[in-house]
C-alpha cells in the first residue's frame, strides 16, 4: 500500500492509503477562521507509476541576432568572441518536456554535443527545470555533421534510459531539420513530428500534429522521439530557485570512449557534407519607384507576374 499526503500552509494534513496501481481523485477543500470555504481543482495521482524518463535536445549556438561568422580555411561557424544562447526552438522543447514530466511524474534530462561552453544551456535547461543533464563533449566531434550528431545524440539516449525524447524541429544555425528523425531511426523508435500539442499517456505519447490544413492527431506506444514547433508553448523564465538549484544538479560529462562512438564516424573527416565556399550575401539593391500617371496599376501587376506571383 502506498501513501498519498494532501494539504496546504495552514492546513490540515490528510493522508489516504492506496493500493498499488489505483487512481485518487483528490478535492481540497480548504477553510478556516479567516478563510472563506473554497474548493481547489481536481488533481489525478496513480500511485505505483514510476513517470516517464524525458530526454530534451538542447543546442548552444550564436545569438540568431547577431551576424554569424564562417573560418575561412575550414567554413566552420565561428564560436570563440561571439555571443552564445540557447536555441530558441530548443526553449519550446524544454517546456514541453517539463510540462509531459509536471503531468505525469518522471524526470528530464536535458542533453547537449559540444565544446566546453555548451554546458551553459545544460545550466540554463536545469534552471528551468530539468533534473540533470549531459554533456558529450570530444574534440573529435569538431565538423561532425547531421547523421554523426545523430549518432552521438542516439548513443547518449540509449546510455540514459530515457524512454521519450523531445526536440525543437531544427536548429537556429543549421537548418537541416534532419538530426531528431536519424536519432529516431538510429534507436528504432517512431518519430512524431511537428507538435503543437503533447500528451503522455499510459505508455503512449499523442501529439497534434501542425498541417497547413490545421493538424492530425498522431500516436504512438513509448519509446518515441517528438519534435516540437514554436506554437507548443511558451517557455518559462528561469527563477533565482531555479538558478541557484541548478548549479548542484547532476551534470555528467561524456566522450565518444564512453558512448562506443567508432571516432572514425564523426568530426569533419567522417561528414558527408562539405561547405566548398562562402561569400556574404549581396546587399538589397534599390527597389523602384513607380509614380503613378494611370498606368501603375497595371505595371505592378505585370511585375509581380514576371515574379511568378500571381
Amino acid at each position: 500500500m502506498g501513501q498519498l499526503h494532501h494539504g496546504a500552509i495552514g492546513f490540515p494534513l490528510r493522508r489516504t492509503r492506496l493500493a498499488p496501481g489505483s487512481l485518487a481523485i483528490i478535492r481540497l477543500r480548504f477553510d478556516g477562521p479567516d478563510r472563506p470555504v473554497r474548493w481547489g481543482q481536481f488533481t489525478q495521482f496513480r500511485e505505483g507509476t514510476p513517470g516517464v524518463k524525458v530526454a530534451v535536445f538542447v543546442k548552444q549556438i550564436p545569438d540568431p541576432t547577431g551576424v554569424g561568422r564562417l573560418d575561412p580555411l575550414t567554413h566552420l561557424l565561428v564560436r570563440d568572441g561571439t555571443e552564445l544562447v540557447l536555441d530558441p526552438g530548443d526553449a519550446n522543447g524544454v517546456e514541453a518536456a517539463l510540462r509531459v514530466v509536471e503531468a505525469s511524474g518522471g524526470e528530464v534530462v536535458a542533453i547537449t554535443m559540444g565544446g566546453e561552453r555548451a554546458a551553459e544551456v545544460l545550466r540554463k535547461a536545469m534552471a528551468m527545470g530539468a533534473g540533470s543533464a549531459i554533456h558529450v563533449a570530444d574534440d573529435r566531434l569538431r565538423g561532425s555533421d547531421a547523421l554523426a550528431t545523430a549518432r552521438v545524440l542516439a548513443a547518449a539516449v540509449a546510455r540514459s534510459g530515457c524512454e521519450l525524447v523531445v526536440a525543437g524541429t531544427e536548429s537556429t544555425d543549421g537548418y537541416t531539420g534532419t538530426v531528431p528523425a536519424a536519432v529516431a531511426e538510429l534507436l528504432g523508435w517512431p518519430a512524431l513530428t511537428f507538435a503543437k500539442v503533447l500528451e503522455v499517456d499510459s505508455g503512449t505519447v499523442r501529439i497534434q500534429r501542425q498541417t497547413p490544413a490545421g493538424h492530425d492527431v498522431v500516436e504512438a506506444p513509448l519509446p518515441a522521439v517528438v519534435t516540437v514547433t514554436g506554437a507548443i508553448n511558451e517557455p518559462r523564465y528561469p527563477s533565482l530557485r531555479g538558478i541557484m538549484a541548478a548549479k548542484s544538479k547532476p551534470l555528467e560529462q561524456l566522450s565518444l570512449d564512453d558512448l562506443g562512438v567508432p571516432p572514425d564516424e564523426v568530426g569533419l573527416a567522417a561528414a558527408g557534407q562539405e561547405v566548398i565556399s562562402a561569400a556574404p550575401a549581396p546587399e538589397r539593391a534599390a527597389g523602384e519607384l513607380i509614380e503613378d500617371d494611370g498606368s501603375a496599376a497595371r505595371r505592378i501587376a505585370d511585375y509581380l507576374a514576371e515574379l511568378k506571383v500571381i
